[in-house]
């Protein structure tokens, strides 16, 4: 990888934990302030670096439009809409929509709850991998070498005291999430939030999508979001068929290209 594409690469995320000034940005970095200076004024003059009045520098508009960009044009995204609002409709939950990108799960799309206390959540943030159920979904429709190789590298963080606590206890839950189909996180992130989770699954049975509801113990306890389960099964399921019906499933990989 380019020198310069690989220091750029480290600087947007320490610049998306906040504004930085340009010795920050050169000790992140570990290169002197004249190298810093050079790419972010390249950063810059693309948009994806915004120079403060007060000199420091911060994300720019650009990076946004082209995240919200790759979000719109995710296929699946917006086949999936409208059974994401139908699902809302029915329950009255949160709903979201994730996929998997590298080692990361992110959600593409959600639809809040209508009641007055909320989950919170951010379409494009990567959610917590070791508890969320949309990421257990995902991971453990890995192959067992993937699915060992990223448990080892993980960190647990104890989010509550029913966090996941350690490599072994994670790639157990993986397994049985990959036995039954679904997956719950019943307070492992916070301790008043549930959620439970589906695969959404492309036409060679591998899932390109994962869908959940979540609710606050004050809208909806465990049992009562767990007795809903069937019906997200069935809208993942209902997504699936769509997707794959649709063609998207199938697209050429074009770095294939003229492969025998």
């Amino acid at each position: 990888m380019s020198q310069s594409v690989e220091r750029a690469l480290r600087v947007l995320p320490a610049l998306a934990r906040g504004p930085a000034g340009l010795g920050e940005v050169a000790d992140v970095l570990g290169v002197h302030k004249s190298t810093a200076l050079r790419l972010l004024r390249t950063l810059r003059a693309h948009g994806f670096v915004y120079r403060q009045p007060d000199g420091r520098y911060r994300l720019g508009a650009a990076l946004f439009a082209l995240a919200a960009e790759a979000v719109e044009h995710l296929d699946v995204r917006e086949i999936a809409r409208p059974h994401l609002a139908e699902l809302n409709r029915l329950t009255g939950h949160t709903v979201h929509l994730a996929v998997h990108q590298d080692d990361e799960v992110v959600y593409v799309d959600k639809v809040d709850s209508r009641y007055p206390v909320r989950v919170y959540s951010r379409i494009g943030r990567p959610v917590p991998l070791t508890v969320a159920a949309v990421a257990k979904v995902l991971l453990a429709d890995l192959p067992a070498a993937e699915r060992e190789a990223l448990a080892a590298r993980l960190d647990y963080p104890r989010h509550t005291a029913r966090s996941t606590p350690d490599a072994a206890a994670f790639l157990r839950e993986l397994a049985l999430v990959r036995e039954q189909g679904w997956a719950v996180d019943l307070g492992g992130h916070e301790e008043s939030l549930n959620c439970v989770g589906a695969p959404v699954r492309g036409p060679d049975g591998r899932a390109v999508a994962a869908l959940s509801l979540s609710a606050p113990d004050r809208a909806a306890e465990a049992d009562a979001l767990l007795a809903l389960l069937p019906l997200v099964r069935r809208t993942a399921d209902t997504i699936g068929r769509e997707y794959s019906a649709s063609g998207d499933g199938h697209r050429d990989d074009p770095e294939q290209e003229g492969a025998p």
